[in-house]
């Protein structure tokens, strides 16, 4: 429920790139494996005077689709002294509309039909419109936005779940008497890392009242996932950490964990059924992120983005 999250504000990157193990001819070398942080290795100073991209890997997930969220880990570093500007893979990922609103043209025209899964790497020259005053290399790994991994048997007397093309879960109350314990039903099995205590994770999840099925919230209205802790969220972090990246959980809390607001609120006594989808975590003890922030459109293209 988002009136408990504080949603976490990112950054982004571009940067150009070669192959998966890190050789090949281009200027700038990429390696690393998925989901890690990338390796990369220019000499300095990179002259940079128009926009390049390509792809380092290509992805074998989901087709990003034009005006939808895509979720993007990056490395962004500094062309001219190789410094590192700003990373996300310590924190969270950054989740953007597929728009040139919302990236810059450059930015959307290297990820146009790129696939989840994919790596790309971009140049970009400096960009006084943009704010970016020194050229960029970029490196984006692309995230999945909902849960991906073998479904789980419906457990009986829980509430029934059903998704949406984009992944969006309808919850279907049950006549069954809810649980007087949290419950934690997966869903999906992901094959991802375990998530550990205290994590930043980055979710998608619907919000509905077990006895009404009303939806109280939902990050799918919008389709945007959202990032935060879960140091302190008792119920989010009984129902999450140890669950893998990738998940689909069903999280069932009772009217004790209080999360349905304050004595005399239509939902204080209400139990409420979580629908997540995992889709990233970092541990709490992971490097912070250089503190500038940097927008996509700086980084990455001359145009102005709102």
């Amino acid at each position: 429920m988002r009136r408990l999250i504080a949603v976490a504000v990112a950054v982004l990157l571009l940067v150009a790139g070669c192959t998966r193990s890190g050789s090949g001819t281009s200027v700038v070398q990429v390696g690393g494996d998925p989901g890690a942080l990338p390796t990369v290795r220019f000499q300095v100073p990179l002259a940079v005077t128009a926009p390049s991209s390509r792809v380092v890997w290509a992805g074998t997930g989901n087709t990003l689709v034009d005006g939808k969220p895509v979720l993007i880990d990056y490395l962004l570093e500094n062309a001219s002294t190789g410094a590192v500007v700003a990373e996300s893979y310590g924190s969270s990922p950054k989740a953007y509309l597929l728009t040139k609103e919302s990236l810059g043209a450059d930015l959307f025209d290297a990820l146009r039909g790129q696939r989840v899964g994919a790596r790309i790497v971009q140049e970009s020259p400096a960009s006084a419109a943009g704010g970016m005053t020194f050229p960029t290399v970029i490196v984006m790994d692309v995230l999945a936005t909902r849960a991906e991994g073998d479904p789980v048997p419906a457990r009986p007397g829980m509430p029934a779940v059903t998704l949406a093309a984009d992944g969006a879960p309808t919850i279907t109350p049950t006549t069954s008497a809810p649980p007087t314990d949290l419950t934690v039903v997966p869903l999906v099995k992901g094959t991802g890392d375990q998530v550990p205590t205290d994590a930043r994770v980055t979710v998608q999840y619907t919000e509905v009242d077990w006895a009404t099925g009303a939806v109280v919230d939902s990050t799918w209205t919008t389709g945007m996932p959202v990032s935060f802790s879960l140091a302190g969220l008792g119920a989010w972090s009984q129902g999450l950490v140890e669950q893998t990246v990738g998940s689909q959980v069903m999280v069932v809390v009772p009217p004790s964990f209080a999360l349905g607001g304050p004595k005399g609120s239509e939902l204080q006594n209400a139990t409420l059924v979580f629908v997540v989808d995992i889709l990233a975590a970092t541990g709490p003890t992971a490097a912070a992120s250089p503190s500038t922030t940097v927008s996509p459109s700086a980084a990455a293209s001359s145009s102005p983005t709102s």
